[in-house]
């Protein structure tokens, strides 16, 4: 409990920084973010280096300097295994004016939950296992374990950056590492869970390019072959009404759910009634468990997110925009490579536009190629997951996958052959990347619980 109220202190001092990695003018703040982590584990005694990992090249060509790896050691006994604990401290970006009930950046304890961008996404999980470190510290007694910690801050932007790093440091850092934790993602229910797998991500933007200069709706309406027409035709053909993917090689790609996966989900808590209120939706694309499940975990989605340079203010503008650029993405699975995507999607695109006989210009860009990633569940890292989960709650844990994408996960095994567990601390309704983020205080102190129950 002690420790629960210093974490709390610390947190209150890391939410506080607007370390938003997706916005260049905050990069200062994701810089001071990475000092701040590297001051914490320095101040434990811990062997610290902030790694360098070059530089972010932007749209304009310019380029800014990406934020500092933090590496830590606890521990060097031969005759001990090491873990790995990967974090992030970057966040989403959050305005009060969103929709948050508080000032997103100012944590705030109401009811027992700690509201604040990055409570639960994912600051409060690395300090819960810095703190878990502290706690042996201050009893005095020996880390059944070496313990090291890999804390980055672009995560939420892909982990630029992180990829070459972990190659170049493969035979270092990584040379003595056993295992690697990650604890950047949620439960499912009021159910303690282990992760399993995650889904990739594809992030495409899509421009459209026509007129050198915006034009006047009344004028040039009627005239010309408006960019943002193509743009909208082009979109609504990668996906239909029922959430079927359109684009050649997609769906094909994706394996077939077994009957052990079926009745992994079929045992797995979960109520669609709460989900759908959750949510504030009267209708869902699937009607049972299984299928909604399968489809937000195993199976690929395409998502819409947004049209650059369209009107989006108050008021009536009436203007043919001469440019637009829509971003969507295509959350991948196991069987499916970024590579092949980017040409599936590509060469789709520029087919369907290529119909249109439209003078514009189209441009396909894949910016993000994040891979998917899956664990064996009857692994003994994940035998000792359940028992530390067993031993706190006195429950068995569900295992699940996440929609999400942890984009390091798949890198970690690829290029270390290092095995790899995710172990939640947040709740189901963390409201990760959404407005009124928290993390309550029972979690923390559980989640410090099970952390130092799986070390032993």
């Amino acid at each position: 409990t002690v420790f629960c109220s210093l974490l709390n202190v610390t947190l209150r001092d890391w939410v506080a920084v607007e370390s938003d990695s997706s916005d260049v003018l905050r990069r200062p703040d994701c810089h001071r973010m990475m000092d701040m982590t590297a001051e914490k584990l320095q101040a434990m005694g811990g062997k610290v280096e902030l790694v360098d990992i070059g530089v972010q090249e932007l749209p304009d060509g310019k380029t800014v300097a990406l934020p500092k790896v933090v590496t830590a050691q606890f521990g060097s006994d031969p005759s001990k295994k090491t873990v790995c604990v990967y974090g992030h401290v970057d966040v989403q970006p959050a305005k009060l004016e969103d929709g948050w009930a508080t000032e997103p950046y100012n944590l705030t304890d109401i009811n027992g939950n700690l509201y604040g961008r990055g409570a639960s996404d994912n600051k409060a999980p690395v300090l819960a296992w810095i703190h878990t470190v502290e706690v042996y510290q201050a009893l005095s007694i020996d880390l059944p374990v070496n313990v090291k910690f890999l804390i980055e801050g672009m995560e939420e932007t892909g982990s630029n950056g992180l990829d070459a790093m972990i190659v170049a440091q493969k035979d270092t850092f990584f040379s003595d590492v056993d295992y690697i934790i990650i604890s950047d993602c949620g439960w499912l229910s009021r159910r303690p869970a282990l992760t399993y797998g995650t889904r990739g991500n594809c992030y495409f933007f899509a421009e459209v390019e026509g007129p050198k200069q915006d034009l006047h709706s009344g004028v040039y309406g009627g005239t010309v072959i408006e960019p943002m027409t193509d743009l909208i035709g082009i979109l609504d053909t990668l996906i239909s009404p029922s959430g079927k993917i359109l684009i050649p090689g997609i769906r094909e790609a994706v394996a077939s759910l077994s009957d052990e996966e079926w009745k992994m989900y079929q045992d797995i808590e979960f109520d669609i009634e709460s989900f759908k209120s959750k949510i504030g939706v009267s209708q869902l694309m699937y009607s049972n468990k299984v299928d909604l499940l399968a489809h937000r975990w195993r199976y690929p989605t395409v998502t819409i997110h947004g049209i650059e340079g369209a009107f989006s203010g108050p008021g009536s503008k009436t203007v043919i925009p001469a440019k637009v650029i829509a971003k969507f993405s295509i959350r991948q699975v196991p069987n499916m490579d970024p590579a092949v995507v980017k040409k599936q999607v590509t060469d789709y695109l520029c087919s369907v536009f290529a119909k249109r006989k439209s003078p514009n210009k189209l441009k396909v860009t894949m910016i993000i190629g994040a891979k998917p990633w899956l664990a064996d569940t009857k692994h003994p890292l994940y035998e000792a997951g359940k028992a530390a989960v067993k031993r706190v709650f006195n429950v068995e844990p569900d295992l699940i996958r996440e929609g999400g994408t942890i984009p390091i996960a798949k890198t970690f095994e690829d290029v270390t052959g290092k095995s790899i567990i995710m172990m939640p601390i947040g709740g189901f309704d963390d409201g990760l990347h959404s407005q009124n983020e928290k993390m309550s205080r029972l979690a923390l102190q559980s989640g410090l619980h099970e952390q130092l129950t799986l070390l032993v």
